[in-house]
């Protein structure tokens, strides 16, 4: 015989087991809705810190070689012409990475011994800037030029556009040793068919406000003139460089 109240026992057993899975269901679904949301924003931020923040491509390294008048001995490292010169290549937005390196009592002979390493790091276009420890020493201008003449035609080999900055020498060292030392540089940038800047120190030299107390070394006003004069020469090796590019 059929039993109404066990019929209806298990009725409502049936309806309660089915309403606790659905419960059940639902309680999966949120938890997994949770999770998978928290899965979403850790990939996101792993993306974050996986992906490198894109920089604008480098177009060309510009390497500042020298002496002290390029490190910037007597003013922080900021104020001396490469990063001035840096600053104002960003400025107008030219995308080429200036490295000072200048190195303070460098002669000829120790800027030729570290070529090798300035060329590892593939620099489009080299400023040069030395010989002026060379001179106050009264170092024999033969060798001043032998140097400088090995540093340019390495330079050459390699391809990189080279600026020659001047120097002048003081007239106390004799005339006949100041003659020769200032003839290096214009014999040197015609031989090797050079962007030459005539001389480093144009507007600054022997000028008391724009060295410092030492009389010799720029200070920030200093490098400020420094900076604009080399300019127009680096936007023309910067031209070159373009140049070369395009026909390569």
């Amino acid at each position: 015989m059929f039993d109404k109240n066990r019929h209806g026992f298990l009725g409502n057993m049936e309806m309660d087991s089915n309403f606790t899975s659905l419960l059940i269901l639902l309680l999966f679904l949120a938890v997994l809705a949770v999770l998978l949301s928290g899965c979403d924003n850790r990939s996101e931020k792993q993306r974050q810190i996986e992906t490198p923040v894109q920089k604008e491509e480098v177009q060309g390294i510009i390497v500042a070689l020298g002496d002290s008048l390029t490190a910037g001995l007597g003013v922080e490292l900021e104020d001396a012409y490469p990063a001035l010169l840096q600053n104002k290549l960003d400025a107008e937005n030219h995308s080429f990475r200036v490295v000072n390196a200048g190195v303070s009592g460098e002669t000829t002979s120790g800027t030729l011994s570290r070529l090798n390493w300035i060329l590892s790091q593939k620099p489009n276009i080299v400023i040069l800037e030395i010989g002026a420890n060379d001179g106050l020493r009264g170092i024999d201008t033969n060798l001043v030029e032998q140097n400088i003449d090995n540093i340019l035609a390495k330079l050459k080999e390699r391809g990189v556009i080279t600026i020659l900055a001047g120097m002048k020498m003081v007239w106390n060292l004799g005339e006949d040793y100041t003659l020769k030392f200032n003839a290096i540089y214009p014999k040197l940038a015609e031989k090797y068919e050079l962007i030459y800047m005539p001389f480093f120190l144009k507007d600054v030299a022997a000028e008391a406000e724009f060295n410092n107390a030492d009389g010799i070394h720029p200070n920030e006003k200093g490098y400020e003139i420094i900076t604009k004069n080399i300019y127009p020469y680096v936007l023309e090796a910067i031209t070159r460089v373009e140049n070369n590019s395009t026909q390569s």
